[in-house]
């Protein structure tokens, strides 16, 4: 590929990465947010009778959003915020082809004498494999335990770590695991919350009984995507600090480190 097509190709992805991922994000964490809050005023709303409920001001006007599990009155028009997500693992993914598949970042000799076929199948797999062991857990008796599912998957991001600095490059590694949580966070929003929600739409069109089980579902998925968000963006900035995270002699470990320190943070966020 001619280095002007690259440079272009390589900044219009990114440009198109990063501005779905903050509307992806941003809008995440602002129900994230607002989940909070209405948990804090729902004995307020259940004394006085109504829905719990979140004032807001902005751009000079003020705003109110209620909670409605079971509305009586469903709306024309509703929006999903789904095609952020899409747009947004869809240009990182090309990213991925662009930079590490055909661009040469994949391999480092000094890591592993591996081919580049092989390399690829490494991270491909990487992504493949690792929603399906993730799904696998959090679909089994295990999810029920979200502290022993959530300590077992992160066991597995250590030896995830582990592996692929021991066989690919460093930066591969690092870039590998965060696409890994990219891949997850997507699939959850398609493959969990949106079907979730659907069938819960479904139900109340026609008049049958609200399943709860699939808002609370739908609503531990989301959770799951907040927590892996910050480390995410740590993981995809380290790019930028070899001598300090994918240059480093134990770079598996300094990962390590970051995802469950970031996860930690996540959890301040998540906080109302």
């Amino acid at each position: 590929m001619p280095p002007a097509v690259s440079e272009w190709s390589n900044l219009i992805l990114r440009w198109i990465h990063v501005l779905a991922g903050i509307y992806w994000i941003g809008q995440t964490y602002y129900f994230t947010k607002l989940e909070g809050r209405m948990k804090l005023d729902e004995e307020a709303a259940r004394k006085a009778g109504r829905t719990p409920q979140v004032w807001m001001v902005h751009s000079g006007s003020f705003s109110v959003v209620d909670k409605q599990t079971s509305p009586k009155l469903l709306p024309t028009t509703l929006y999903w915020f789904r095609w952020e997500a899409l747009i947004t693992w869809i240009s990182g993914f090309l990213l991925l082809g662009l930079l590490y598949y055909s661009g040469g970042l994949l391999l480092d000799d000094s890591v592993s004498n591996i081919g580049m076929g092989g390399a690829v199948a490494i991270g491909l797999g990487t992504l493949i494999v690792g929603f399906s062991v993730y799904e696998g857990i959090w679909m089994s008796p295990l999810g029920r335990s979200p502290q022993v599912a959530g300590a077992i998957c992160y066991l597995l991001v250590v030896a995830l770590a582990y592996g692929l600095t021991h066989v690919i490059s460093g930066r591969a590694a690092y870039i590998h695991v965060g696409a890994l949580f990219g891949t997850i966070m997507a699939a959850n929003v398609w493959m969990r919350i949106l079907p979730a929600s659907r069938k819960m739409l479904k139900a109340m069109r026609e008049g049958k009984p609200h399943d709860f089980d699939l808002a609370e579902r739908a609503k531990w998925r989301t959770i799951h995507n907040t927590y892996m968000t910050v480390p995410l963006i740590f993981l995809m900035i380290s790019n930028h600090f070899p001598t300090a995270t994918y240059g480093a002699t134990y770079n598996w470990l300094i990962l390590s480190a970051l995802v469950l320190v970031d996860a930690v943070a996540a959890n301040f966020i998540y906080k109302p």
